[in-house]
């Protein structure tokens, strides 16, 4: 009992001296003369976001005559309000203290705060307080920029798919009827067990998906979709597609660059970036890389911010996201759904797939979507889905979340959860062996039975869901038009692309695995070519080896290495390209050519160690056209590379071919053989390698007397023709066969 009074006794001397220090802090001169608009000394009863404008504007620094000394007062009178809260939480007392004196019943200050909105009353949290206090910064709310208000509707929508067997194909049905409507300002949440149809739903609103198996009608402000969208259009994947090299900023800024109208200046771009930086809480992260599978980077709710900062910056009218809360923690989570709602807040419209949201996430959406195996098990307002499902009869039999509830429903099951009363008789009716050993229906049971019931629901407010937009004609006309709008030029958008292919593969070019490769392979052919004599026929008919295998080496080193270029960027040049950020011509020409630079830095240290270790010819003509003819061979290389994996986009596939090319190419090199039947001799005329080998032997032995076997003495412009020729051949054909890829374009 002594122990119980003196916990009281000091549980009521805390929050006494917490009074007085707030009392002491609110009848400031400062703070009465800084209230927020809209409070007065008379009193009344303050919101939260009311509340949070008040403390921002309480505080001394706010002022102008504030200077450093109202600042370390402010700091220490908060810092001793956390320390007696702190001590209050500790107490037995906890729960009077909290009644009696955290009431928050300012009679001194002019204002009440209702009881209920204690709990979500902070006084001074980082989160809740966009300003910067400390600097007397506003951090800039980019959002609340006024945008294209677009209506989204859908009716009737279904999706079929054709799944071929050995012997038989079959047609299966992946939504079926599916309708509804998102108003700018909502978060929608579109929620469904696994293999529901959740993402091809969402694909199918976003424009994604336009195949001829789509059947009913999609409509923005009443409109078909156009290519104007695509720049109205926001859309987060379910799977992070970021280069793993680049920092958070230049990804960012790199998007904005892109994709942002060309009516902005470049510095209004950058400024762009980093206000998204700043929203959305990235600064402390903004010069770290975004990382991937073997590169360590951000964290995964940091990485999945930056992907909802790649399509916010361009103010979009709709935004979809594909399940963005998966993989992250409760906390993570929270966040980034309030970044949705703060998003939706300033007019846009927000449609996001959930899978499994805890209880506070589901309560922050504004209306609900359910789907169950294709088909609509609920629409309308997320507070309201608890009470239709009650009224069919389906009501949870004990207190949980009210996703698992419905979840729980998606898939039919019906364990703690009351069971229709039609349901049971139906079930009895039918058949009494379709019972489950628990006495509840089976699932293909409980599904039918939820289907029909909300077409029953369906039809009953068919008139409703029927009603038009409340839209003049000019937001209708202006998602119309189907001119393609570019945030960059062409020339812009190349040199953009050029800069960041560099930034992003220099890590992968300059690895000490590759380094060492090509040194160890250099300094190996130096000791076994050591100062070869080439004034003999012997000498020069073994540094004919030497050549021929510098030909080889530097016709398979290209061709492996760009082999994997277009199949690994294929998720980020698919992604991309859906949100019109360049010309597919842009990226082709800005991708083959950032690799030129660092592609020519390895031969070069390659020829260097080499050339000089094996005796070849010491004069500058032959050293210098020598590199020059590996640079050709290198670039033509390079080029069959693209076009095999542009081609196929399959790199098991990629890699047997370019085995089986390559080593034909080395057979046909013209070193192995020298007289090859005529009906088979065209194909060296197709190697590199032989052009390659014959452009080396002229240039060493071009001279002397007598000639090696097998080279000739003219000024090698046919090889050198070939070579260009190849340069130029492969890569169209690789540009070619992306353009006939089915990339979102």
């Amino acid at each position: 009992m002594e122990k119980s009074s003196n916990s009281t006794t000091l549980g009521r001397t805390k929050s006494d001296q917490l009074l007085e220090t707030l009392a002491a802090v609110f009848k400031s001169p400062t703070s009465q003369s800084d209230l927020a608009p809209g409070t007065s000394d008379s009193g009344g009863t303050l919101s939260r976001k009311s509340s949070r404008r008040f403390v921002v504007g309480a505080s001394p620094a706010r002022s102008s005559g504030g200077g450093s000394r109202n600042a370390h007062i402010r700091k220490a009178r908060s810092a001793q309000m956390k320390l007696d809260l702190e001590e209050l939480s500790s107490g037995a007392a906890l729960s009077r203290a909290s009644s009696a004196s955290l009431g928050f019943s300012f009679s001194f200050t002019g204002f009440t705060v209702p009881p209920d909105e204690i709990a979500d009353s902070k006084l001074f949290s980082d989160d809740d307080i966009p300003e910067d206090i400390e600097a007397g910064i506003c951090r800039p709310k980019f959002q609340a920029e006024p945008t294209l208000p677009i209506y989204l509707k859908f009716r009737e929508v279904s999706y079929k798919v054709v799944i071929k067997g050995m012997t038989s194909s079959e047609e299966r049905d992946i939504l079926n009827g599916i309708s509804g409507d998102v108003s700018p300002g909502e978060v929608v949440a579109l929620m469904g067990p696994s293999g529901s149809g959740k993402t091809t739903l969402l694909n199918i609103l976003g424009g994604r998906l336009t195949h001829s198996a789509v059947a009913g009608s999609v409509t923005y402000n009443d409109q078909p979709y156009s290519k104007f969208l695509k720049r109205r259009i926001g859309f987060v994947t379910q799977d992070d597609v970021l280069f793993p090299h680049l920092t958070v900023k230049e990804t960012l800024t790199y998007a904005a660059l892109l994709r942002l109208p060309m009516t902005l200046t470049k510095q209004q771009k950058e400024k762009r970036a980093l206000d998204v930086i700043y929203e959305l809480g990235l600064d402390r992260c903004q010069d770290t890389m975004i990382g991937g599978s073997f590169v360590r980077g951000v964290s995964g709710g940091e990485r999945k911010r930056v992907c909802i900062g790649n399509e916010i910056i361009i103010n979009p009218s709709l935004l979809f996201l594909d399940e963005p809360t998966s993989g992250l923690d409760s906390t993570t989570a929270l966040r980034t759904v309030q970044t949705l709602q703060d998003i939706a807040e300033a007019g846009k419209t927000v449609l996001t797939t959930i899978h499994q949201p805890s209880s506070r996430l589901f309560h922050k959406f504004d209306k609900l979507i359910v789907l169950g195996k294709g088909s609509l098990l609920y629409f309308g307002k997320a507070s309201e889905a608890t009470d239709y499902f009650s009224t069919i009869g389906c009501s949870p039999l004990i207190a949980m979340n009210p996703a698992e509830f419905l979840l729980d429903l998606a898939n039919g099951n019906l364990n703690d959860i009351s069971v229709p009363p039609e349901l049971e008789d139906r079930v009895q009716m039918e058949n009494s062996e379709t019972e489950t050993q628990n006495g509840k229906p089976p699932p293909e049971v409980v599904h039918e039975y939820l289907v029909e019931a909300y077409e029953l629901r369906l039809s009953e407010n068919e008139n409703k869901l029927m009603d038009p937009l409340p839209l003049d004609e000019e937001p209708k006309l202006k998602v119309l038009s189907s001119k393609r709008q570019w945030g960059a030029s062409w020339w812009q958008q190349y040199c953009i692309l050029f800069i960041r292919g560099i930034k992003e593969r220099r890590y992968d070019y300059f690895s000490w695995l590759r380094i060492t490769q090509v040194l160890s392979t250099a300094i190996i052919l130096g000791l076994l070519w050591w100062q070869s004599d080439s004034k003999t026929s012997r000498g020069r008919q073994d540094q004919a080896g030497l050549l021929f295998f510098i030909a080889v080496f530097w016709g398979f080193f290209p061709v492996f290495t760009a082999i994997f270029t277009f199949p690994q960027e294929r998720a980020m040049l698919s992604k991309e390209r859906a949100a019109d950020m360049y010309r597919l011509s842009a990226y082709f020409l800005a991708r083959t050519t950032s690799d030129l630079p660092l592609d020519l830095i390895l031969p070069v240290l390659f020829i260097l160690v080499v050339y000089f270790m094996a005796g070849l010819r010491l004069s500058a003509g032959p050293f210098f056209l020598s590199m020059l003819t590996v640079f050709l061979c290198i670039v033509a290389a390079q080029g069959l590379g693209l076009a095999i994996g542009a081609t196929l986009m399959d790199l098991k596939r990629a890699t047997t071919l370019a085995s089986v090319t390559v080593m034909t190419f080395m057979l046909a090199g013209g070193f192995f053989v020298e007289r090859v039947p005529v009906f088979i001799s065209w194909i060296r005329y197709l190697s590199f390698n032989y052009h390659t080998y014959k452009l080396l032997l002229k240039v060493q032995y071009q001279d002397m007397v007598p000639p090696l076997k097998g080279s000739q003495t003219d000024n090698g412009s046919r090889e050198v023709g070939a070579l260009v020729a190849m340069i130029f051949g492969y890569r169209l054909l690789a540009y070619l066969s992306l353009r006939r890829m089915k990339l979102h374009c």
